[in-house]
């Protein structure tokens, strides 16, 4: 008889837990940008600004920014703070890569040096905002690092599409970045399923 209790109870809790869990489960916020006066919707970073009293520890993995073809792969790279960006060099000509400021703090400027065909060479970023990059070698190049406060961030595709993963049921601020047009923000309610939101764009 106290067999069958225990595991009577044991069944209630898991039952309870899994209720539990599913009340919680995250949501995915999938939405599309429309791009006013820009060329591309592509390209636009959006992403879960700052979560009082949360924070997040850097993943694990670097990142990897390319040179490849004379050109930053990818254009654009959206990255936790605290995350290690290694810098790879593809092609078979030297690179240089430096950034003349991270969120317009030109006291922030670095400048990483210039090395040839197959070295790579790793960064950590703990400064929140956009890194524009370019090349003293190679005039022609540019690319972007966007560093954000939360792992909830996606770009958009080539038709402004976006989705933003596992992300916690609550409420939120969405923001974006784009190379050429203005930040926008808005509000976002995420449940258990998927939080749709459309955002528009301005040069």
């Amino acid at each position: 008889m106290t067999s069958l209790k225990s595991v009577l109870l044991q069944a209630t809790v898991l039952l309870t837990l899994g209720s539990l869990a599913s009340s919680a489960r995250a949501g995915d916020v999938k939405g599309k940008v429309t791009a006013s006066g820009l060329r591309s919707p592509e390209n636009i970073a959006v992403y879960i600004d700052s979560i009082p009293g949360k924070t997040f520890p850097p993943p694990a993995q670097q990142a990897a920014m390319d040179q490849h073809h004379l050109a930053f792969v990818p254009h654009v790279l959206v990255v936790l703070k605290g995350t290690t960006v290694d810098f790879k060099n593809e092609d078979p000509v030297g690179h240089n890569v430096y950034w003349p400021a991270i969120n317009h703090n030109r006291k922030l400027a670095h400048n990483m040096g210039t090395w040839p065909q197959g070295i790579s060479k790793p960064f950590t970023f703990n400064d929140l905002g956009d890194v524009p990059l370019l090349c003293n070698v190679h005039p022609e190049m540019s690319g972007y690092i966007i560093v954000v406060p939360t792992p909830y961030f996606a770009l958009t595709d080539k038709d402004g599409s976006f989705t933003i993963k596992d992300v916690p049921p609550g409420k939120y601020t969405l923001k974006t970045w784009s190379e050429q047009a203005k930040p926008v923000t808005q509000a976002v309610t995420v449940g258990a399923g998927a939080a749709t939101v459309n955002l528009t764009v301005k040069r």
